[in-house]
């Protein structure tokens, strides 16, 4: 009997972690490794999913109800925001970071630019409480749902409670980020044998893997570790990236290594947003590294292209893009549920 029961149980834990990982909510390659995420503290079900992305885009998480997470994190782009260098808030307020694509956040393990955050479930206090973002504490939020007609009905749905609380508040938005898994672009395809790239992606993808493959490792195209890039301090923002958080000298001027997928849909680039297109980014690797004491390990050495090579390595990227993430309208504003009497 005892043998039966562990072979049960065994078995059990074998369905639950198959289905964590391979859902119609979340889904996980065999070349990826395994999230940092915890689902079970935090498990998916379409209700919640819905709730988090209700939340995701609406305005009544900032102060004024103008502001929402889809304001600089746009699904056209990757969850990234296009019309402008720097983020922008609440009464016109200007940022100091471009707002970073949200891509496969199940397996990162610290956030923002320069990993204030080291939690998904607490990512979106940063945002809400920042007074250049959104302005707002999460108790008023809470409030504000609490009196609509719509937010309890969804509240209980997903958890079988109307009573809304902070901490189901922020689980719901990461269940819903959580879902935006981006592993279907030609170089997915390429990893999965089923498709072969041309010559000038053939050549780009090795010219990859010689330059860039250190800091942006596959299949994630990210280490999340921070580095310093060689680019110019702007003199007017002051950025000092990761040392504003650890105040380590060591760590001046490092931001974390952002992801290369979907690349073509999320410039500007950068921290700051200061390169229009990837020409750019390239030419600052090739000749534009200012040399400093916290300067990349990596790029102690300029990065050699010829013109061709520059262009190889371009076509290479766009193997990167998943047009299927980009126009899936599960990640879309979810227009049947923001009903007028959800503003009462």
């Amino acid at each position: 009997m005892k043998k039966i029961t562990f072979i049960l149980l065994l078995a059990s834990c074998i369905i639950t972690s198959f289905q964590s990982e391979y859902t119609s909510l979340f889904y996980k390659p065999s070349y990826f490794p395994n999230p940092t995420y915890n689902f079970s503290k935090n498990p998916l079900s379409d209700e919640k999913v819905l709730l988090g992305r209700a939340l995701f885009y609406d305005n009544t998480l900032s102060k004024n109800n103008t502001i929402s997470c889809a304001s600089c994190h746009s699904n056209y782009n990757a969850f990234s925001h296009t019309d402008h260098a720097l983020s922008h808030g609440i009464y016109d307020s200007i940022g100091k970071r471009n707002a970073p694509p949200l891509i496969n956040l199940a397996w990162q393990p610290i956030f923002m630019w320069d990993g204030a955050i080291n939690h998904l479930d607490m990512q979106a206090l940063a945002p809400i409480h920042n007074t250049i973002e959104m302005d707002e504490r999460i108790e008023h939020v809470v409030n504000k749902l609490q009196a609509t007609t719509l937010y309890p009905k969804l509240y209980y749905n997903a958890y079988g409670d109307s009573m809304i609380t902070g901490e189901n508040t922020l689980k719901a938005i990461s269940a819903f980020m959580l879902t935006l898994v981006s592993v279907q672009s030609k170089y997915d395809s390429m990893r999965l044998g089923k498709i072969n790239y041309n010559h000038q992606e053939k050549n780009g993808y090795l010219l990859f893997q010689k330059n860039c493959s250190n800091c942006h490792t596959e299949p994630l195209f990210t280490n999340y570790t921070f580095e310093n890039n060689g680019l110019k301090q702007d003199s007017n923002i002051l950025d000092i990236g990761r040392m504003f958080i650890t105040k380590n000298r060591n760590d001046s001027l490092k931001f974390k290594v952002p992801t290369l997928r979907n690349i073509e849909f999320t410039y500007p680039y950068m921290h700051d947003g200061r390169f229009k297109n990837l020409n750019e980014v390239l030419n600052h690797y090739i000749n534009g590294v200012v040399k400093s004491p916290t300067l990349s390990i990596h790029l102690q050495n300029p990065i050699q292209l010829t013109s061709n090579e520059k262009v190889d390595l371009m076509a290479f990227l766009l193997t990167l893009s998943d047009r299927k993430f980009i126009f899936n309208p599960k990640h879309a504003y979810p227009r049947d549920i923001f009903l007028p009497e959800r503003r009462n």
